[in-house]
């Protein structure tokens, strides 16, 4: 379980996040909603380590980073929207260089990279060169290297980015599944992912969770029953 409590975040005199509070239990998909600048980001940074908070705190399974930063995370991986690739690793060398970081042994990582190959479609290009590949082949080699660890908690930023429809069906397919014993984070701007895939929605705005809802209950507050629409409206209302 992740718990927010009156979390901020400044930088210098931009207040990026002001007093947020949620929680998020296993077998949930969240999405972070938000126009740019709302502070998803920011939020996804703070929940995975990379920076921390102004105030406030972060508890993720009843730990804190302060204590038990390796414990956390050893159980958490994050995906930045330009995730990083080693360019001259083959795909195969960067899969098992995840997986050793992660901890696992080589017969454990051979296992792991050939389950990973398949379910992501990788299998075609694991002696291929990192830098080589396309947008999409890079999107699923980032995620599919966070993934060898196992993490309890998977943060994504644009997970679809770069994907054909068919990989965007089979990735949400594969989150769904996933969500089922862990807890699955995203921010993106598609509103057909937040529909197809969340069961639950936080929407930011200008540093605060102005609504924790479903993408269900969120589109009734437009007069077309719209996702997009209630986006719009809302966001602009409290701007």
């Amino acid at each position: 379980m992740i718990t927010v409590k009156n979390l901020c975040k400044d930088f210098n005199s931009i207040k990026a996040l002001n007093n947020i509070n949620f929680t998020v239990r296993r077998g949930e998909i969240v999405a972070l909603l938000g126009p740019n600048g709302a502070g998803k980001s920011t939020l996804m940074r703070l929940l995975s380590g990379c920076i921390d908070p102004t105030a406030g705190e972060i508890e993720i399974f009843k730990q804190n980073y302060n204590n038990s930063r390796r414990q956390i995370l050893s159980e958490l991986g994050y995906v930045p929207e330009n995730a990083p690739l080693y360019g001259e690793m083959t795909v195969f060398e960067f899969l098992k260089f995840m997986a050793a970081a992660g901890g696992l042994s080589s017969t454990e990582a051979g296992k792991k990279i050939a389950e990973l190959a398949r379910q992501f479609e990788l299998s075609d290009v694991l002696t291929q060169k990192c830098e080589t590949l396309s947008k999409g082949f890079k999107r699923r080699v980032a995620i599919a290297g966070t993934l060898t660890s196992s993490p309890r908690i998977l943060i994504l930023d644009e997970p679809a980015e770069g994907l054909d429809p068919n990989q965007k069906f089979s990735l949400r397919q594969f989150l769904k599944d996933y969500a089922q014993k862990n807890i699955v984070i995203i921010s993106t701007h598609i509103m057909e992912e937040v529909t197809a895939l969340s069961s639950r929605v936080l929407l930011l705005n200008r540093g605060k969770l102005i609504k924790d809802t479903t993408a269900a209950l969120l589109s009734e507050l437009s007069p077309d029953n719209s996702l997009e629409t209630a986006f719009r409206n809302i966001t602009r209302q409290k701007q």
